[in-house]
Parts: structure tokens; sequence; C-alpha cells
């Protein structure tokens, strides 16, 4: 069982996961508007990411016998002047959710909740993936150009990812592993 201050840290982290699945949501939604279909496919694979994330928190906070407190999520911009500046807001945002992440471990250290800890191991090694992935794009866009034949090629590359992450949370989520 986890300490009542780790859960509400824990709950606060269910927040942020939801709002990212939101501004990533929002930028999917901009980038359609916008007819960059490419980009607008690579946010929503996004936004399946950060629900997972969001649900393995609070089925850990299940697992662990803790009160599930969900918070009202903050409203995401809707519009963006382009998609690097998007890239610059995601690569802004994961830093966040990197210091956020990071904050769980050491109150689980101060607090010596080994089980804590080591799950958010996973999300320690998946942060420097998320991190390492927005700066690449942002590499890429600055290459490429905002408009024009170098952003058409990216939006079509990047149209090409597809939801590797479970998005049916009804048949449980698993804590590490496939699927994670």
């Amino acid at each position: 069982m986890i300490s009542k201050a780790m859960a509400e840290t824990i709950n606060k982290q269910i927040n942020n996961e939801m709002y990212s699945a939101y501004l990533y949501m929002a930028m999917s939604a901009d980038c359609s508007s916008k007819g960059l279909n490419g980009f607008a496919k690579w946010f929503m694979v996004q936004y399946h990411e950060e629900m997972l994330h969001a649900m393995k928190f609070y089925n850990y906070l299940l697992d662990q016998g803790a009160e599930i407190q969900l918070q009202g999520i903050k409203e995401p911009p809707k519009t963006f002047a382009t998609v690097r500046e998007m890239f610059e807001k995601t690569l802004e945002h994961e830093k966040f959710i990197t210091k956020s992440i990071n904050e769980i471990a050491n109150q689980a250290q101060k607090e010596q909740d080994h089980a804590t800890f080591t799950f958010v191991q996973w999300y320690i090694t998946e942060q420097i993936e998320e991190e390492k992935n927005d700066t690449e794009i942002l590499q890429r866009l600055k290459l490429a150009g905002e408009s024009g034949p170098g952003l058409f090629m990216l939006d079509g590359a990047l149209g090409a990812r597809a939801v590797t992450v479970q998005t049916d949370f009804s048949i449980g989520v698993p804590i590490t592993g496939a699927g994670a």
C-alpha cells in the first residue's frame, strides 16, 4: 500500500497525462484543419500513448488500494501558427512531464516506496524516448522548412506512424511489458 501523499502525487500525474492526451488531440485537430493529415495522425497516435500512460497510473493506484481523485483537465490551445510551433510546445511539454515523473521517483525514494520507484522506472525510460523523438522531428522540420515539398514529404513520413499501444482499457492495462 502506498502513502496518501504518494497517491495524491500520482493522481496529479494522471491529470498531467490526460492533459497531454488532450493537448495532442488539439494539435491533431489543428493539423487536420490545415490539410496536414500525416502530422494529424502522428499527434493522434501520441494521444493514444498518453491515454495509456494515464491508465497505467490509474490502475497502479487501484492495485495499491489507493483512492482515485480525478481532477479537471485544463483546456489546451486550439490553434498553432506552425507545425514547428506545435513540436516546440510538444518538446516543452514532454520536458515538464519528465520533471514530474522524476519528482515521483524522488518522492518514492524518500518514502522508501520500492514498488512505486520500480513502477515509475518504465516512465523514466519512456520520457527519454519522447524527448528524443520530438527533438528529431524539430531537426527534420528545420531541414524541411515550414512549407512546400519538404513539409509535404515530412507530413507523409509522419503519417506512416501506427498505433502500437493498447487502446481498449476495458480489458485491463499492463503495468510493464508488451503494449506498455
